[in-house]
């Protein structure tokens, strides 16, 4: 079918050596540069990416760790909590019974007082009384003149033999 004359097969040699050599020269440099570059660059980011994942990894497991802290924390914190309420709450059962006790001694000094109070106004009415009966018994006793001194004259030596 198609065959073609020598003269444009060299001819085409030639063009296809100087694109050739300009390629080589010029072209081939850059694209070889540019295919380094890129691959620098995806060498670059994968680095990059595997110390990401490192760091990840890293974070991931001090936060593991910071939660088990915390977690530990947390009980230890309820754990004081509850002993500082059961504290709290003996001391105040201790406080109330101790109030408790203050408050009951009081009313039995109170108690006490008023019973003897009670038995002071008892005795000072007996005492009324019977000097109430005494001076009855002693005014129909001593109507009489006579049993008068025989009574004063008693009572005096009495009283004389008594300081004695």
């Amino acid at each position: 079918m198609l065959k073609p004359e020598f003269g444009l097969v060299i001819w085409m040699l030639i063009c296809f050596g100087v694109v050739f050599l300009i390629l080589a020269k010029f072209g081939f440099p850059i694209i070889t540069k540019m295919v380094d570059e890129r691959k620098n660059y995806i060498k670059d980011s994968l680095d990059a990416a595997a110390k990401a994942n490192e760091q990840l990894a890293t974070i991931k497991q001090q936060s593991d760790e910071i939660l088990s802290s915390a977690k530990t924390e947390q009980v230890k914190i309820l754990k004081e909590a509850a002993d500082t309420r059961e504290r709290i709450i003996n001391e105040a059962r201790e406080q109330a019974k101790t109030a408790g006790a203050k408050e009951m001694e009081e009313i039995r000094k109170l108690i006490q007082a008023e019973k003897d109070q009670a038995i002071r106004d008892i005795r000072r009415q007996v005492a009324e009384l019977s000097v109430d009966v005494a001076e009855k018994v002693l005014r129909n006793a001593l109507k009489d003149p006579e049993k008068q001194m025989s009574m004063i004259d008693r009572l005096v030596d009495e009283a004389m033999v008594s300081k004695s």
